[in-house]
């Protein structure tokens, strides 16, 4: 059995008010642990695509190994700043304020970007970017470079369709009753986002910090502008500036417009407005 497109809406504006009412402090230390996890999966899609040549396949096979993030936020209870998009629907129905939403986005947001930052060094110092003569870590180079490189109007689509798939994995996931069913859906649509190439905010978070880290590195440099073909200017944008308004501001726009409006309030009109009023 499964809960419905509007029982899942339902819970899920459920789960919104008791956060609304649950410690900023708690909101935070879970966010900082999505930003792990999502991290964990970025990490890992990066190993399992970093010596693949053909575009596709590697999206592909990054695509099947990021979902693993997102399955462990949901399943462990942590605290996603795109999934967390969705919680706008409690507000029409007066369910909570409009001020508890930004202010949930807030908090959240800054503990993913904590949790990003500190796994990105962890990865680090654990030598993991030194695969295959040093190539990982140019590969990262290359996709944080990439990443800050792309132009605002780029980013910020790119981040509306990023979330409306996202929140979309989110409520499917809500839809399960058991653990085999959300973890399917998360795969499949995750798989999907990752593979299109969408930009998301949390996952920036840890490709990108990671990408500056690694500059760091005058190896890892070497390997990404001679076997990767990383130009000087677009490796001289991976800056935090480029970080952070590059590509941060834009894409986080994005998620909150895809998560939100794109798809979060249209399917609570749909589904559940006339039984609120």
């Amino acid at each position: 059995m499964s809960l419905t497109t509007s029982e899942s809406i339902q819970k899920y504006i459920d789960g919104s008010v008791a956060k609304s009412k649950t410690k900023a402090s708690t909101i935070f230390f879970k966010a900082i642990f999505a930003g792990m996890f999502i991290g964990m999966g970025a990490a890992g899609s990066n190993v399992a695509a970093h010596n693949i040549s053909n575009v596709g396949v590697a999206r592909l096979v990054a695509g099947c190994v990021f979902p693993v993030g997102l399955m462990m936020v949901i399943l462990l209870g942590a605290e996603l700043f795109t999934g967390d998009c969705l919680a706008v629907m409690a507000v029409p129905g007066k369910k909570t304020t409009a001020l508890d939403f930004v202010r949930l986005l807030l908090v959240v947001f800054l503990g993913n970007f904590v949790g990003g930052v500190v796994f990105s060094w962890l990865i680090i110092l654990s030598n993991q970017l030194n695969y295959s003569s040093g190539l990982l870590g140019a590969y990262t180079i290359n996709i944080a470079a990439n990443k800050v490189s792309m132009n605002f109007t780029t980013a910020l689509v790119s981040g509306i369709l990023c979330n409306i798939l996202v929140v979309g994995a989110v409520l499917m996931a809500n839809c399960s009753k058991d653990i085999a069913g959300k973890l399917l859906v998360c795969f499949f649509v995750i798989m999907l986002f990752v593979t299109s190439g969408f930009e998301h905010c949390v996952a920036n978070m840890y490709y990108i910090t990671a990408g500056l880290f690694a500059k760091a590195n005058p190896d890892y440099v070497a390997v990404a502008t001679s076997q990767l073909g990383l130009s000087a200017e677009k490796l001289n944008n991976l800056t935090v500036y480029g970080f952070l308004v590059k590509n941060l501001i834009p894409v986080t726009i994005g998620n909150i417009i895809g998560g939100s409006f794109a798809l979060g309030l249209p399917l609570y009109y749909l589904n559940v407005h006339k039984k609120d009023n």
